[in-house]
């Protein structure tokens, strides 16, 4: 029998509130070619239908769905993991934790851990760089001065600069293709330039603007500047790609999760790119939800976050140790 399909986020909560529905979904997700054991890799163990997980016949050992994924240790049900999933891989502008929290009956507390989760399988480890025509920018996030506190107002007024306390993220477009951002510490020639030369491919042809950083880049790349006093655009030279990018990733960050710790930014910048890359198929075709769902609970296996990782008390632990 085929598989079920949801199309709505009310049809997947439906569906997925049948706990077998929800753990073949799952299994589907992760053992596309049959099940196999997570501990010794031996194929077709026993499936022990009264307590939902496998038995190995090898290696005799326990395993669930869960095991080697970032769902594991939790005790919230498959269900819930499954409609946040869904809310998080398909709302364009996030979801906030208090939403989950309100959706799956959980606290607010277990709904940011849980959002954490799944933005660490939204990760891109492919490893592939970009090519072709691409577009190089950078930008900052960080409050608005007008909502600072005066102590900090006076230490930009006496920087003389409109960005400083602010984070940089850098970001790396392909024409009609995928988009690369990263957290950095600055945006100096050196940090941008190994940017550049870890993800784009030798002999593409960069856009940039007038920012001094991007200049003397290595001569493997063609260098096409737009300098923005002049005009956005000239021709096939702008880097508009990158900042409508930019707008969305600021929609998200200012209109949905309103404040955002700059140890977690990088989360949330991966959660943003995840749903910017998977907008579109090759065809050019927009990828429907369930489709975008699927591709995020493939992703989910062979990464794992504790909450004490997540705010830093393993690093305090390491340190006092």
């Amino acid at each position: 029998m085929e598989s079920v399909k949801p199309k709505t986020l009310m049809e997947a909560i439906k569906h997925y509130a049948d706990a077998d529905n929800a753990l073949a979904e799952v299994a589907d997700s992760r053992w596309s070619e049959g099940v196999a054991c997570q501990y010794c890799g031996a194929p077709k163990p026993s499936f022990l239908k009264t307590r939902r997980i496998w038995k190995c016949g090898k290696c005799r050992k326990q395993f669930s769905v869960k095991t080697r994924t970032v769902f594991e240790d939790s005790p919230i049900t498959l269900d819930k993991w499954l409609a946040a999933t869904w809310m998080v891989a398909n709302c364009k502008n996030g979801i906030s934790s208090y939403e989950i929290m309100r959706a799956t009956g959980v606290t607010q507390k277990t709904a940011w851990f849980m959002l954490h989760r799944i933005r660490l399988a939204m990760q891109d480890e492919s490893g592939k760089k970009l090519s072709g025509e691409v577009e190089a920018d950078e930008t900052f996030v960080g409050g608005k001065v007008r909502n600072m506190h005066r102590r900090s107002k006076r230490n930009i007024e006496s920087k003389n600069d409109g960005n400083w306390g602010k984070t940089v993220v850098l970001g790396l477009l392909e024409r009609e293709g995928r988009v690369q951002a990263a957290v950095a510490p600055t945006r100096k020639h050196y940090e941008v330039h190994a940017n550049v030369m870890a993800n784009v491919e030798p002999g593409a042809t960069l856009y940039t603007d007038e920012f001094n950083a991007y200049q003397s880049l290595p001569a493997e790349f063609t260098h096409e500047i737009i300098n923005k006093l002049e005009g956005y655009v000239k021709g096939r030279v702008h880097v508009n790609g990158m900042e409508n990018f930019w707008s969305l990733l600021k929609r998200s960050l200012k209109g949905t999760y309103v404040s955002v710790d700059p140890v977690h930014l990088q989360a949330y910048v991966d959660e943003q790119v995840f749903r910017f890359n998977t907008r579109k198929d090759g065809n050019d075709e927009t990828i429907q939800d369930f489709d975008r769902f699927k591709m995020l609970l493939s992703q989910i296996v062979g990464k794992r976050l504790t909450y004490a990782e997540l705010i830093g008390k393993e690093e305090e632990t390491a340190v006092s140790n």
